[in-house]
């Protein structure tokens, strides 16, 4: 029996090693591009053009001048400011709506409210290309709408509000009692104000989660911005690196520097909020 649990001990504890392992090369490998952005960004263009995957001490001409070109010309400030602007708006609007109907739609078993969560899963498997063209002909031709923040940040909002509304739904069916509810009913409490005071705060771990997630989404999205805005005041950060690439040529530092500049701030948020990601993201999976 000793000999029998010593063997399984050591090949439990063998397995674990092969797991690490695993774990670390995948972990290399996921880094290695951000790791090349990182080096390359230091470099100047004709390091970079030379030898790409040269580490940084091999290189004489380490350089920050990448940062300081990338800053002035995709004029960083106007750019973050427009980013920030259409993903507080639009990742606020999401979450407050999604939050709102997911709960009437897990609360209210009728067929209004199955038709709807039907139709909210139904809309995820339409990809954004299929109706991009129709989309911009009618927001641009007809209705005259694009190049506005706001109108960017209603399609967004509409966009994200199926997997949202999805998220939401199974973190509310398992994680809210009905029982606080009614005991806030009983108190006095309209249905609004149970929804804000009792469900809301109990939303923190799926509302995390759907923060960083949509905005991810929203600071890191090029096509709809595209689409959208043509006016260099209005451009957003991911649409302002586009600025570094020439008709015969590309400054490739620079874009480096620039793409980097793109993902501190939501790089930042994340490590703030990774706790509350994880336990969302699990909880939310459970219905």
């Amino acid at each position: 029996m000793a000999g029998e649990k010593a063997g399984s001990g050591k090949k439990r504890k063998n397995s674990e090693l092969v797991a690490t392992a695993g774990l670390i090369v995948i972990f290399i490998l996921y880094m290695f591009p951000f790791y090349m952005v990182v080096i390359n960004s230091l470099k100047q263009k004709r390091d970079i053009i030379k030898s790409p995957f040269s580490w940084l001490y091999t290189i004489k001409g380490l350089s920050f001048d990448n940062f300081v070109k990338a800053f002035v010309q995709m004029d960083f400030l106007n750019a973050f400011k427009n980013s920030l602007i259409v993903t507080v708006f639009a990742t606020a609007l999401v979450t407050l709506l999604a939050a709102m109907l997911a709960y009437y739609i897990v609360r209210n078993n009728n067929a209004i409210s199955r038709i709807a969560f039907v139709l909210m899963v139904a809309s995820m498997i339409i990809p954004f290309q299929a109706i991009m063209i129709p989309l911009v002909s009618i927001y641009g031709g007809k209705l005259n709408v694009l190049n506005h923040r706001s109108t960017l940040v209603f399609m967004h909002t509409g966009f994200s509000m199926a997997m949202s509304v999805f998220m939401f739904h199974g973190f509310i069916k398992g994680n809210v009692p009905v029982a606080l509810e009614e005991a806030a009913n009983i108190d006095g409490c309209t249905h609004v104000q149970t929804f804000f005071r009792i469900v809301f705060p109990l939303l923190k771990p799926i509302i995390s989660t759907m923060v960083i997630l949509n905005s991810l989404a929203f600071w890191n999205d090029f096509l709809l911005p595209s689409l959208v805005l043509s006016d260099k005041k209005l451009l957003t950060l991911p649409l302002s690196t586009y600025s570094f690439y020439g008709t015969y040529s590309a400054d490739y530092g620079t874009i480096m520097a620039g793409l980097l500049l793109c993902v501190i701030p939501v790089l930042i948020l994340y490590i703030t909020l990774q706790k509350q990601i994880i336990s969302g993201v699990v909880a939310g999976a459970v219905k």
